[in-house]
């Protein structure tokens, strides 16, 4: 089988509740998202998503998507869509680094893989565990009640498990996990997550003034080495995400104790291929992980599905679909959340069929 023809799609994502606040005074209103379509000389097509939470985030933005697509894409025509690894290193000859560019293709190859073999892409990915998956919330930075009274909404419909955006004054922040925990039950999970907000000062204040709460750390600051020098000063169990980047750092992590629980973000590793290897080494190394990505639509939603359903649930701390905090729809077969809950597709591939009527024409093609 080969690569016929690559199209590329842009699409405006307006949130559900109009912005998405996080640390340092970050907010997005509208996500720009790229879809990509893969086609073969086998009529077969796949689909994949790529939507990076705006420019301020990680070291990706919307339009070095398609300004990276344009680069590799022409000299993937002729490629085998099922041969990942051969595939990848190919991306990787044609662009150095910038792993975000190239997920979607990657994503759209697993879906091509998966229809040609009859099969979902869970099932490609080391087969289906448990008959759903857990998701959490992220709730956006606001005033301390603003945020519990989002948690109690959310609980409502079938949450357990939420992440909740601090990384501003410390005092604040404190105010903010302890209203929220206060509103969940026992069972409940509740993860502080900074997105690298806090200064080793304030992140030393926030865990000491909130040691006696049932809470996670997330990320609390900007680099690594910060992150672990708050994580030796608490005995709060610790999640990695920011800093999560590659197999080296999952190595060094595990190796200095310096967290029990990491964020997979498919993008940001460059797709399902290179996700899967890494989650695969977190099992070997006894690490539970958070599976999601930057941000996205239905085909990002449904490519977390089929990574999280293929990982062994003890190992599966939660994940969540993007799909539910945006007002628009671009895709059919897409997972939808259930008592906050999702299952992957059973058909073949990711099980979804973009809108294209909602994506309109591609914004090039080759």
């Amino acid at each position: 089988m080969k690569i016929t023809a690559i199209k590329v799609y842009q699409s405006d994502l307006p949130l559900v509740e109009g912005a998405y606040a996080w640390s340092e005074g970050k907010s997005v209103s509208v996500f720009d998202t790229t879809v990509v379509r893969v086609e073969t000389d086998a009529g077969l097509a796949g689909h994949g998503e790529c939507c990076p939470l705006g420019p301020v985030y990680l070291p990706a933005y919307a339009g070095g998507v398609r300004a990276g697509l344009r680069e590799i894409a022409p000299q993937l025509i002729g490629a085998d869509p099922t041969a990942p690894g051969v595939l990848n290193r190919r991306m990787d000859y044609l662009l150095k680094g910038h792993p975000y560019v190239k997920s979607a293709i990657d994503v759209a190859c697993w879906d091509i893989a998966g229809q040609a073999a009859g099969m979902p892409v869970c099932q490609l990915l080391g087969g289906r565990y448990g008959a759903d998956v857990v998701l959490y919330r992220a709730i956006s930075q606001r005033p301390p009640k603003e945020m519990a009274a989002n948690v109690a909404g959310y609980r409502k419909e079938g949450y357990t498990r939420f992440q909740l955006k601090v990384g501003g004054a410390p005092d604040e922040d404190v105010a903010r996990i302890r209203a929220v925990r206060a509103t969940l039950d026992p069972g409940d999970v509740l993860v502080a997550d900074a997105n690298t907000g806090w200064l080793m000062h304030q992140a030393a204040r926030v865990v000491k003034a909130v040691g006696d709460v049932d809470v996670y750390i997330e990320q609390p600051c900007a680099t690594y080495e910060q992150c672990l020098a708050i994580r030796r000063r608490t005995p709060l169990p610790f999640v990695l995400d920011e800093v999560i980047d590659s197999i080296d750092m999952v190595l060094r992590a595990a190796a200095d104790g310096g967290c029990d629980v990491v964020n997979l973000k498919i993008s940001k590793l460059g797709g399902l291929t290179k996700t899967r290897q890494v989650r695969d080494l977190c099992i070997s190394l006894g690490l539970a992980m958070t599976l999601e990505d930057t941000w996205g639509g239905d085909i990002v939603t449904a490519a977390i599905a089929h990574l999280a359903h293929s990982t062994p649930e003890e190992f599966r701390f939660t994940a969540t679909d993007f799909n539910s905090y945006v007002t628009k729809s671009i895709a059919a077969g897409a997972p939808r959340r259930a008592n906050g809950r999702m299952a992957a597709s059973t058909a073949p591939g990711l099980g979804v069929q973009p809108d294209f009527d909602v994506l309109g024409d591609p914004v090039f093609a080759v």
